[in-house]
């Protein structure tokens, strides 16, 4: 019988060939909506319905449910959003057997980090789809979640060895663990932000009387303004735990090495993508800043995360240095 760890890269490998399965579904999806006759409501409409209202949009349910009767079925959607949940559960099994096998939990070192981080990412997305229709988002979030955990089994596997005596601590379990829920809202946004840059664009060349305005599925979802208020929600919520994540991070570092801040180069990227994220919300809520630079601010903090996580856990070296690799 396989041990448990042969057996999680086995079930993770399996995750990554249904990820990519669903991302050709949600592409597929795409260039369908593309295609399609769909009448796209452009403006928001509320619907007042015993004493509440619900946001109706013709592309999607928004924060409400539209009619039914007239909401386009994208097939190719639901099959790529039903290969995700399937991809979801060969993954959890692939992280939960390693943090077994392991005697901790699974994120200790670059690897599985990447393993929680894009499961958590997932189950984000998924969640979300329970309250919001962003199923046109499923080719970033997944393609994303196909390339990092490509990488990362590639590149950064590594056998399970003994935690280093830093990480035989509590916060190991709540500081990473909210860094990573924190990337996963982070990553929402991003998608979102591409996406209301695009619309933006469409919308741009509908004013100027263009005949060619972008890709066409393009009409089957919200208005740029729209997407920017959900980019915005995502990442306050990200930015609250990034902030516990830097203040945890502060703490640990007292128990571990008996200073709170020492210019570590991923405590100092930390707070760059803290600083970013903080310039991004007050710059957005007290300046104005709407619309394509609020969008470049969300790219570029996420850009930010992922340098965090690939080029300064890979090629610098600190207290924080425990990706694994040799």
């Amino acid at each position: 019988m396989a041990d448990l760890e042969s057996l999680s890269v086995l079930l993770l490998w399996t995750a990554i060939a249904i990820y990519a399965a669903a991302f050709v579904a949600y592409t597929f999806d795409l260039a369908s909506r593309s295609s399609a006759k769909v009448a796209k409501v452009e403006t928001e409409v509320l619907v007042t319905a015993g004493g509440g209202s619900a946001y109706v949009d013709g592309g999607g349910r928004g924060d409400g449910a539209s009619d039914e009767s007239k909401k386009p079925r994208f097939v190719m959607a639901r099959i790529g959003t039903s290969l995700t949940v399937l991809g979801f559960l060969f993954h959890f099994a692939a992280t939960l057997l390693r943090g077994i096998e392991a005697g901790h939990v699974p994120w200790a070192n670059l690897y599985e980090f990447a393993m929680i981080g894009t499961l958590l990412i997932v189950a984000v997305y998924l969640g979300v789809l329970t309250r919001l229709d962003l199923r046109y988002l499923g080719t970033f979030i997944i393609g994303l979640v196909v390339v990092l955990l490509g990488l990362a089994s590639t590149n950064f596997y590594v056998v399970i060895v003994p935690l280093a005596e830093p990480l035989k601590s509590v916060w190991l379990v709540i500081h990473v663990f909210v860094a990573s829920l924190s990337t996963a809202l982070f990553a929402l946004a991003f998608a979102l932000s591409v996406m209301q840059l695009m619309q933006a664009r469409r919308e741009r060349l509908i004013a100027e009387g263009a005949a060619k305005t972008g890709p066409g599925f393009l009409r089957t979802i919200p208005d740029s303004t729209r997407l920017e208020n959900l980019a915005y929600r995502f990442t306050v919520v990200g930015f609250i735990f990034w902030t516990f994540t830097l203040i945890a991070g502060a703490i640990w570092a007292q128990d571990a090495w008996g200073r709170y801040w020492g210019f570590d180069v991923k405590e100092t990227w930390t707070f760059i993508i803290w600083v970013v994220y903080a310039g991004y919300i007050h710059a957005r809520a007290t300046r104005g800043w709407r619309g394509t630079p609020s969008a470049w601010l969300s790219i570029t903090g996420f850009a930010a995360v992922i340098f965090n996580f690939t080029i300064v856990n890979v090629f610098f070296k600190g207290l924080h240095a425990y990706s694994g690799l040799s």
